[in-house]
C-alpha cells in the first residue's frame, strides 16, 4: 500500500487524481501505475485498469487469479468490472469512495453473488494517509 499511495502522490504532481495501484503475485510486485486520465485524455485510463494490463502484459495471460491489486481508493464500478473479468483474487485498498465506490460503499459489485468471480475484499489498509492525500488534492482543485 504505501507504493500505491508513492505513485498515488507522483500523480497528484501531474495534475491527476491521487490513485495509485499495484498488482503483487508470489510477492513480488509485478505491475504498477497511477491514474493517466488527464495525460491521454482518456476516461478509462484509471490506475488500477492500466495496473491491471500492465501484469496482464507481464504474466502473458488476462487471468490474474493469484494476484492482489493494491490501491489507494476503493475501485469504481468500471474497474471493479475489469477485476470481475480478469479473475482477481484479492482488491486491498485504503480509502473508501462514498460516490463512486464498487467494493462496498456504494455498490458491492465485486463480491456480487450472481456474477461468475467474486473478489476477496480488505478495506481500510492506511486509510488516513489516503484520505489526507485525496482530500488535500481537492482542496487544492477548489480554492
Amino acid at each position: 500500500m504505501q507504493l500505491a499511495l508513492l505513485l498515488a502522490r507522483q500523480a497528484a504532481s501531474k495534475g491527476e487524481i491521487p490513485i495509485g495501484a499495484v498488482v503483487v503475485q508470489d510477492d513480488e510486485v509485478i505491475a504498477w501505475a497511477h491514474n493517466e486520465k488527464e495525460a491521454r485524455q482518456d476516461a478509462t485510463a484509471h490506475a488500477e485498469m492500466l495496473a491491471m494490463t500492465r501484469a496482464a502484459e507481464y504474466l502473458g495471460s488476462w487471468r490474474l487469479n493469484q494476484a492482489t491489486l493494491y490501491c489507494n481508493l476503493e475501485p469504481c464500478s468500471m474497474c471493479a468490472g475489469a477485476m470481475i473479468n480478469t479473475r482477481l483474487k484479492r482488491l486491498v485498498y485504503a480509502s473508501r469512495d462514498p460516490k463512486a465506490g464498487a467494493a462496498g460503499s456504494v455498490i458491492d459489485l465485486v463480491r456480487y453473488p450472481g456474477l461468475n468471480h467474486q473478489v476477496e475484499v480488505r478495506g481500510g489498509i492506511l486509510q488516513g494517509e489516503s484520505s489526507q492525500l485525496l482530500k488535500g488534492f481537492f482542496n487544492l482543485l477548489r480554492n
